[in-house]
């Protein structure tokens, strides 16, 4: 890349603090490794961007340790991180590994060692309830408050999850007002109101031609 003039090196993941890990923990030496390698590879004209678009890390992983790593040898100012919802039900029944105060915990952390935090999180996800709608946006107008941009997507039923079999997402009006409400005060962004339309289509799809043995893993409903 270096001899060819390339300047950028990017990583793809839905994990990045995963790297060189074994378990759940994140193993900063190996990340460490990765990172200082890179940066050596591609020259002092060079740039690593690492936990930002189109990569995120998991909230459980943010720590100072690592985002202090991440300062040090990266170009990026902004990470993603990946929340996904504001409900706690609701991460407990996609099996996310987190809850909504390690979300928090890592905006927090962010914004205190100087990042942007993008937050992605769903609407539309399949069984919430009104509750968990509004936990959602509680969660959203918090982050906002902190200093974090929501990153909003609408359900899609995405390959090698527990929900791969689930109806893509809908998302209703009053949500849709709240959404557009966080969007015009600048704490809001995506290309969710396009994914609801890809969403219709992959259920008309789905409908036309279901899948044989196809099974649908939906949350509890709420007592």
């Amino acid at each position: 890349m270096r001899e060819r003039g390339l300047r950028d090196v990017r990583f793809i993941t839905p994990t990045a603090l995963s790297y060189g890990s074994q378990d759940e923990s994140p193993n900063l030496a190996a990340v460490e490794e990765l990172l200082a390698t890179c940066k050596e590879g591609i020259g002092p004209n060079g740039r690593v961007f690492f936990g930002s678009f189109p990569s995120e890390i998991r909230p459980e992983h943010v720590s100072r340790d690592a985002l202090r790593l991440v300062k040090k040898y990266c170009a990026n100012n902004n990470i993603i991180v990946g929340a996904q919802s504001g409900s706690d039900r609701v991460l407990d029944a996609a099996k996310r590994g987190h809850g909504v105060e390690e979300v928090k915990r890592a905006v927090r952390l962010g914004v205190e060692e100087g990042f942007r935090i993008n937050v992605d999180m769903i609407f539309g996800m399949p069984g919430e309830d009104q509750a968990d709608v509004d936990a959602s946006l509680a969660l959203a107008r918090e982050l906002a408050g902190l200093g974090a941009r929501i990153h909003a997507h609408t359900f899609m039923p995405l390959p090698g999850t527990p929900w791969r079999d689930a109806a893509p997402g809908d998302v209703d009006p009053e949500t849709i007002k709240a959404v557009d409400r966080l969007s015009q005060q600048g704490a809001l962004y995506g290309h969710w109101q396009r994914q609801r339309e890809h969403a219709a289509r992959l259920a008309a799809a789905a409908e036309a031609y279901p899948r044989p043995g196809r099974s649908r893993t939906l949350l509890p409903m709420a007592e």
